[in-house]
């Protein structure tokens, strides 16, 4: 590798360019014709040439926000002088839409997963408590805490986790809210990385057990248990009653071994939090260079948080393998900005002070660096909050940009492991799903290396390319499916970041 350079230019059209370290006013910028004016912030830009105001900023190739003031070459572009502006995007619909060359036969990759009986394979072995409405999640803390204890003699079995809520009532017992918790709770009941699991409620919730068990075709039988506390006869009976099913499940739920399985089976949650100037530049697209992997290999990724992808879906459209499925994400756009507009917000209102601090300066331009965990693959399918995943390939699920939302969306939808870069440093788990953390910095790295799985700084540093780290993120992708643990499994992280989206008006 070549000796890197002071700063980092993205693209020949662009009228910044990134620090790769603390740039000092009058350091010369080699290759870029210009002196730093002022101090200029690691992963933060700075303007390669003369901005007038009113005329847009340029990153990536794209706009990434307007010139709030003039801007000189050699100036810090950042909140203080580049705003956010709505403007036209053009939609050119499946233009780069192209054939994907899949591996086949013994060019396959494969892991070491869980086969179930009905064909999935989980990259965990769990027993999940959920619960229908907030009122019964200490009962389902209080069973998982004293099932934990049985654990010793069943070694397959990787945990009794409750995954609790504060949804369920208080809410309207029919339309969108209760048709996304329901999806949601089904989804999980349904995951791959269960062996078995317990519904718990209370019994008189708008959220009623029964009604989520029609309305999404689930039935009682030795690996899926329901019960409410009122009908069970209260709080203590209820938490014997559970710990009787579990003991039942246990030795079936223990009964499995891995064995080979081909990389087709692993579907992964795409995710990015604490992002910083340097995400959309190595973690972000390391990631999407393991994406592309993966599905030449069978799989399947999952990239969501619409308000946070806003600003870069005439990219994505681009991609779309049809029309139609292209027009799906532009239409959760226009719901997006009625959703905000309605609340009195802005799509703006990303990014955060944390991003913002690390050089991030409008939505649009943490949008283009974000959407790159996608890969290059086409856009196969756009789909609903925590709706099942369908076609294998790159998919789009509609989320809100929290973390903890957006993630529990995706393990609903069938998401069997998460890939979370950060560059400000996050420490998210997500029970039953391993997640894995890329730092998008090798200070970071340093800095956490109790929550931190994998170094992509070394792309900032030149020591390595985009493509030599999407090769090491999808080995890693591999280990992990096949029991390796991720640093978040390692320190417990995963039960309260079940978060499922909370749509319409407490009542």
């Amino acid at each position: 590798m070549t000796q890197p350079t002071l700063t980092i230019r993205l693209n020949a059209a662009d009228t910044v360019v990134v620090a790769r370290a603390d740039i000092l006013p009058g350091t010369s910028i080699p290759g870029e014709n210009t002196v730093a004016k002022g101090h200029i912030p690691a992963g933060h830009k700075i303007a390669t040439q003369q901005v007038a105001e009113g005329e847009p900023v340029r990153r990536y190739g794209q706009i990434i926000g307007f010139a709030s003031r003039p801007i000189a070459a050699g100036d810090h572009v950042h909140t203080h002088n580049c705003a956010f502006q709505m403007f036209e995007r053009q939609y050119e619909f499946c233009v780069e839409s192209k054939p994907t060359p899949y591996a086949t036969g013994a060019a396959q990759a494969t892991f070491q997963g869980i086969k179930r009986k009905d064909g999935r394979v989980g990259t965990r072995n769990y027993i999940g408590i959920l619960t229908s409405v907030n009122c019964s999640a200490h009962v389902a803390k209080l069973v998982a805490r004293k099932a934990e204890t049985l654990l010793e003699q069943y070694p397959n079995v990787d945990g009794i986790v409750a995954l609790t809520h504060g949804l369920g009532c208080g809410m309207a017992a029919e339309g969108d809210g209760m048709d996304v918790l329901r999806r949601t709770i089904a989804g999980y009941a349904v995951h791959a990385n269960f062996g078995g699991i317990l519904i718990i409620g209370l019994g008189c919730e708008a959220n009623q057990i029964g009604g989520l068990m029609r309305a999404h075709n689930l039935k009682d039988d030795a690996f899926l248990h329901t019960m409410t506390i009122q009908e069970s006869g209260g709080s203590t009976a209820t938490i014997n009653k559970a710990l009787a099913a579990i003991r039942e499940m246990l030795p079936v739920v223990n009964d499995v071994k891995r064995e080979a399985a081909p990389a087709s089976h692993i579907t992964i949650g795409l995710q990015c939090g604490g992002s910083d100037g340097y995400s959309g530049i190595s973690a972000n697209p390391a990631l999407g260079a393991a994406s592309d992997i993966l599905v030449r290999h069978g799989g399947s990724v999952m990239l969501s948080e619409t308000p946070e992808t806003y600003g870069a879906e005439h990219v994505l459209v681009r991609r779309a393998q049809s029309k139609e499925v292209g027009q799906k994400l532009v239409d959760l756009m226009r719901w997006w900005e009625d959703y905000t507009a309605k609340n009195k917000g802005s799509m703006d209102n990303n990014p955060s002070p944390g991003n913002k601090a690390g050089g991030l300066t409008t939505i649009l331009e943490k949008a283009l660096g974000a959407a790159t965990k996608g890969g290059t693959t086409n856009l196969v399918d756009v789909l609903q909050y925590a709706a099942p995943l369908k076609n294998r390939g790159f998919n789009f699920m509609d989320s809100p940009g929290y973390d903890p939302v957006s993630a529990t969306g995706q393990v609903a939808s069938g998401a069997n492991m998460i890939c979370f870069t950060t560059g400000r440093g996050s420490v998210f788990g997500c029970k039953p799903a391993p997640s894995i953390k890329l730092a998008t910095n090798s200070m970071l790295f340093k800095r956490m290396p109790d929550d931190m799985d994998i170094n992509c700084g070394t792309i900032i540093e030149g020591s390595e390319t985009v493509e030599a780290c999407g090769e090491r993120i999808f080995k890693l992708i591999l280990d992990t499916a096949s029991g390796k643990k991720t640093k978040s499994e390692e320190m417990g992280f995963g039960e309260d970041e079940f978060q499922p989206w909370s749509i319409g008006a407490v009542m």
